[in-house]
């Protein structure tokens, strides 16, 4: 990697820094938008993964799920992340796929893996494959797993039409290790760090307006609800953040070395 490529990745940390703490969508977007653009993909998707309670005995997957996800580009006829969720579905059923095996791989440590370089060329001829990567052009894909703690991890993947080059990998990697900050603020907007359990669709809304100056009731007015149900939300939001204010909550975000 030349110092042009590395000072714009720079830049580009930089550029993280200035949105707001409730712009975490549009912030992931930009991130994921030059990266794909340096590392050859024509998309990519951050993904925030738990590992729940419970009995793991037997479980290949380790008991983690996916919390949270978004995508760069939505997936027709899917006007949102809803091609990728379909995946995510096969993995809440515990229906084995080779490729879900790829992230348990040492899990708890900074680390890549991709298709092309990890899964046996048979897998490419799967209706696993084709129903989910092959019908919308992806050839190959690589992640960037970066744990939080030994219970949380963020994931961000991209999707290539061609097999990533160990430069364009090394990139990406390198993108993605030097922001910790960043990975803690993007699950913290999910309730997938602190929260003692992940918010709701409607309390991330609420949340997102809560982490700026705005009132209940013009919260209320934003997202179309009552301001009693609005509060509800507020005092839920608290508690699964084990915060009693705004002020506290939004300390939170500020404690980016957390």
């Amino acid at each position: 990697m030349n110092a042009t490529t590395r000072e714009d990745i720079h830049r580009v940390w930089d550029e993280l820094s200035d949105f707001e703490v409730a712009q975490s969508a549009q912030a992931v977007a930009c991130l994921m938008a030059f990266l794909c653009d340096r590392g050859n993909a024509w998309n990519a998707t951050w993904a925030g993964a738990i590992r729940v309670d419970g009995n793991r005995d037997g479980d290949p997957l380790q008991g983690w799920r996916v919390g949270a996800v978004q995508a760069l580009h939505a997936i027709a006829p899917h006007p949102d992340e809803g091609h990728f969720k379909e995946i995510l579905q096969v993995w809440d059923r515990r229906e084995i796929d080779p490729s879900f095996l790829l992230p348990m791989r040492d899990v708890g440590a900074f680390r890549t893996y991709s298709f092309r370089r990890e899964l046996p060329a048979g897998w490419f001829g799967s209706p696993f494959y084709e129903l989910h990567y092959g019908s919308v052009g992806t050839f190959d894909a690589v992640f960037v797993a970066f744990p939080l703690n030994e219970d949380c991890e963020s994931h961000f993947g991209f999707y290539s039409r061609k097999r990533f080059t160990d430069e364009e990998i090394a990139l990406l990697a390198y993108a993605l290790r030097g922001i910790k900050w960043f990975h803690r603020y993007l699950m913290l907007s999910h309730g997938l760090l602190m929260a003692s359990s992940p918010l709701t669709p409607a309390e991330r809304k609420v949340l997102q307006l809560l982490l700026t100056d705005a009132s209940e009731k013009h919260i209320a007015h934003q997202v179309g609800t009552a301001a009693s149900t609005v509060h509800q939300y507020v005092v839920s939001i608290y508690r699964k953040f084990g915060v009693r204010s705004r002020a506290g909550l939004m300390s939170l975000w500020l404690n980016r070395a957390g």
